[in-house]
């Protein structure tokens, strides 16, 4: 008899236990998220969702969040059944990735980036000197750190196959070598390098947007040069930005604004070494454009637009939330000397449609 009421007892407690944790997953206790939510992100965001801060914040608002990465271009090509969303770095894929979704109630746009050039501060300085770049006064200090990409000048010599060697101040530089030209990714597949061949087009094209065939004929030449002159490209920014801060590859690069204040601010501040932050004079700003496949997805977009703790991680990470100008400038205030807050004297040139601008990726590739 003793042995059967102590199975009984035993039985008990076993269940109660179980019971007890079932109810502290579905009451969240513990800090167990209680929905997970599949994504598939371009890479610019992954450090952001792998934060153990962001993942601490989404866990506290019920959310695991896993995510794998993909070029922004490359993801409406991607099997999506069982994700719940898609965050390329802009509009445009955005829309590609609509078509083929149900009706979420449409995408949302957390935070944005413009795209900059980073540069060694030898290339800036003959960029410069030849009519290219203007760099910031440095009020008095040795080095200039920041300044603007003349996007005319720039795209004439690219068009005149210019080197190197042929701007005044570049003959005592040995790494300042070969054709002038900016490594960017690859415009078929990288929100990066399509949006840098669209503020191409609209520049070269005397600021229209491309709307048609001929406006892309018109310019494909020219952008045919400003790809094929870097040889194979990278799916993603985040290798060459790597390259260009180790020292290696060329030394003008293409990338997000993100990635620089990203690194700026962070709490392991890697060496920036000699680093210069050109703002294209005519640009175009990465709309990360969440495309929700699901209830949740929808959910998670909307906490990421509007928690405060979410927003201000996602400036620690670079990004400039939507409509809150002040949140990215104050995160940024020591950093200046690099950021340019207010995007002085930068225009925005408007993105082609999808259609045309993978029509243009593809023309430009060859």
């Amino acid at each position: 008899m003793r042995r059967i009421v102590g199975i009984v007892l035993a039985v008990v407690l076993i269940a109660g236990v179980a019971a007890a944790v079932a109810l502290g997953r579905d009451s969240g206790d513990g800090g167990t998220a209680a929905k997970t939510v599949r994504g598939v992100i371009g890479s610019e965001k992954a450090e952001f969702f792998a934060d153990p801060d962001t993942v601490k914040a989404l866990a506290a608002k019920g959310f695991t969040v896993r995510t794998e990465t993909s070029g922004s271009w490359a993801m409406d090509r991607l099997p999506l059944k069982g994700y719940d969303f898609a965050f390329p770095g802009s509009k445009a894929p955005a829309d590609e990735l609509r078509r083929g979704a149900g009706d979420q109630g449409g995408p949302l746009r957390p935070f944005y980036s413009p795209l900059v050039v980073v540069a060694h501060r030898n290339a800036a300085e003959v960029l410069a000197d030849n009519g290219l770049a203007r760099l910031r006064s440095d009020g008095g200090s040795k080095f200039t750190t920041q300044g603007t990409l003349l996007m005319d000048p720039y795209l004439a010599a690219a068009e005149d196959d210019r080197t190197w060697q042929q701007l005044k101040g570049a003959s005592g530089h040995a790494e300042l070598s070969g054709t002038v030209f900016i490594t960017s990714t690859d415009p078929v597949s990288s929100n990066s390098g399509a949006l840098y061949l669209a503020a191409a087009s609209y520049v070269a094209d005397g600021g229209r947007v491309a709307t048609d065939t001929k406006a892309v004929e018109r310019t494909a030449p020219l952008l045919r040069k400003l790809v094929q002159v870097q040889g194979a490209q990278q799916t993603s920014s985040d290798a060459p930005f790597r390259d260009f801060i180790s020292g290696v590859g060329n030394p003008l690069v293409l990338v997000y604004e993100s990635q620089v204040a990203s690194l700026l601010m962070s709490s392991q501040r890697q060496e920036v070494g000699d680093l210069v932050v050109l703002y294209p004079d005519t640009t175009v700003s990465s709309d990360h454009t969440l495309v929700p496949l699901t209830g949740h997805g929808r959910e998670l977009g909307e906490l990421l637009s509007t928690d405060p703790e979410l927003r201000k991680l996602a400036v620690r990470h670079g990004f400039r939330p939507q409509g809150a100008a002040a949140e990215f400038s104050a995160a940024t205030a020591d950093h200046t000397a690099y950021i340019d807050q207010r995007l002085t004297g930068v225009r925005q040139a408007p993105v082609p449609t999808a259609e045309v601008l993978r029509s243009m990726a593809q023309r430009a590739r060859g």
